[in-house]
């Protein structure tokens, strides 16, 4: 069962509309003009500052933060790719994960803020999160690197890395997903049930950031949905999902298909919980960030 405060936040999700931002296409056509208005911000908060170095480059357009632990060399290295359905920025939530791996993992954590849709979209946005990947994984050092990312980055991780996999062979030491957007065409059958009970997200609105997503290419293309490549020589994944998140369908295909081809996978899912679980301020998020934590912590000893 779920957590009394789990139960309580979904119904507290649900009372405030939030699934009002993804409930039709015009919803997320009316978010996008808005974004295009008024820009929302994606710098870190200032108490970051306080516990880690922070700085912030350009890779072509993108700001990249980078963020290290104070008094010390960092033990491990992660690229963090956030979500927001490829038409949000990154949120307070993503802010404090980020903050959680480097205070308690001891990783520097890299961050960038991509261009998003329809600016951004999956042809041009896969090479570049692919060479930042790379890059990591070339000047590791002695700690390992590990690649995260949630909802819509989490999909843009796995197509990274699918892309370096088949370009160079390369890979992080993990790969962690948690509540991956990983096919744009929310095609599964089983997702009208699912949908019903997700206080976050619906159907209608993600179809259409999917397609602002795709751009010219098709939804199904893998570097679009990577649940549509293969999964033959990835690194380990560690998988993070909800039963009351439309999105599962997602991750225990992923997880089917990526046993099928001979990765090692690590699943974890949970009864009740809502979308991106692991970012909220739910026991059972605090468990997830735990076990993320000892993740990092054990790339950095391999």
């Amino acid at each position: 069962m779920p957590s009394l405060r789990s139960r309580a936040l979904s119904a507290a999700l649900i009372a405030a509309g939030r699934r009002r931002r993804f409930a039709s296409a015009e919803a997320v056509r009316a978010r996008v003009a808005e974004s295009a208005r008024r820009p929302a911000s994606h710098l870190p908060p200032r108490s970051l500052g306080r516990v880690a170095e922070v700085s912030r480059t350009f890779v072509g357009a993108w700001p990249v933060y980078d963020l290290s632990p104070r008094g010390g060399e960092p033990a491990a290295q992660v690229l963090y790719v956030h979500g927001g359905g490829y038409i949000n920025e990154l949120t307070r939530p993503h802010w404090s994960l980020i903050r959680t791996l480097v205070t308690r993992a001891r990783a520097r954590v890299v961050v960038p803020a991509y261009i998003l849709a329809p600016r951004g979209t999956a042809d041009r946005t896969v090479p570049v999160a692919a060479d930042l990947l790379s890059g990591l994984i070339e000047s590791g050092g002695a700690g390992g690197t590990v690649l995260i990312g949630d909802s819509a980055g989490a999909g843009l991780a796995m197509a990274a890395a699918q892309r370096l996999r088949d370009r160079t062979g390369a890979q992080p030491s993990r790969i962690v997903l948690i509540s991956p957007w990983l096919d744009v065409t929310m095609s599964h059958p089983d997702q009208a049930a699912i949908e019903a009970g997700d206080p976050m997200l619906a159907r209608p609105g993600l179809v259409e950031a999917g397609r602002l997503y795709a751009g010219n290419l098709a939804a199904d293309d893998p570097r679009v949905s990577p649940l549509h490549g293969t999964f033959a020589g990835l690194a380990p994944l560690t998988v993070f999902t909800g039963t009351r998140d439309v999105l599962i369908t997602d991750s225990r295909e992923l997880v089917r298909r990526a046993r099928a081809g001979g990765a090692e996978v690590e699943f974890h899912e949970e009864p009740g919980l809502p979308h991106v679980y692991p970012l909220l301020p739910l026991p059972e998020g605090r468990a997830a960030r735990d076990r993320i934590v000892e993740l990092v912590r054990s790339a950095a000893d391999l």
